[in-house]
């Protein structure tokens, strides 16, 4: 099992070709969507105490895809995220708490230029070296955000009750991060 001891301190970039910045919405209640975010950049800084170890992240959100591009369209604009006024999201660490492969990485998430306190889970998948002379290291983090929090409040009721789009957003990342 992995253990976050295996971590050598020192600064880690983001590899944005082995990284997946994903969500997972209801639609009409019944049905859930994808979408990923192309666009993340950012750099682990993993101190001594592993617990002290920070996190920073930017993604852009023009890069957003759910596999259809009219929705696409909508998400950008001014309805949900409002890319031309903000064109990222951002995340930064405030703490870290957990033994072995499992932790809870809290932090401020901002969308749309609000900023909320979140909580995620974040597993530890290990460490490993490169073909390339590097060393790399994964995680797994998920949560659930209500996207109401961060103005996100597009919303059109349908006749079966429910609405359109659901105010909980499941987040799913898998990370991957080499050395600098």
């Amino acid at each position: 099992m992995p253990n976050l001891d295996d971590l050598t301190p020192g600064s880690w970039n983001i590899d944005p070709s082995h990284s997946a910045v994903t969500f997972v919405a209801r639609h009409l209640v019944i049905t859930k969507v994808r979408g990923t975010f192309g666009e993340v950049t950012g750099s682990l800084t993993i101190a001594d105490d592993k617990l002290a170890s920070t996190v920073e992240a930017t993604i852009g959100m023009a890069s957003i895809t759910t596999g259809d591009e009219g929705r696409d369209g909508h998400l950008k604009g001014a309805d949900f995220f409002d890319v031309e006024t903000f064109p990222t999201m951002t995340f930064a660490s405030t703490g870290l708490r957990g033994d072995g492969a499992e932790y809870v990485l809290t932090g401020d998430l901002t969308i749309k230029g609000v900023s909320k306190s979140v909580e995620l889970d974040l597993e530890f998948e290990g460490v490993s070296p490169d073909p390339w002379g590097g060393t790399r290291v994964g995680f797994s983090v998920t949560g659930e955000i209500n996207r109401r929090d961060f103005g996100l409040d597009f919303d059109v009721k349908v006749d079966a009750g429910g609405a359109l789009v659901s105010e909980k957003i499941k987040i799913e990342l898998e990370i991957q991060a080499v050395k600098a």
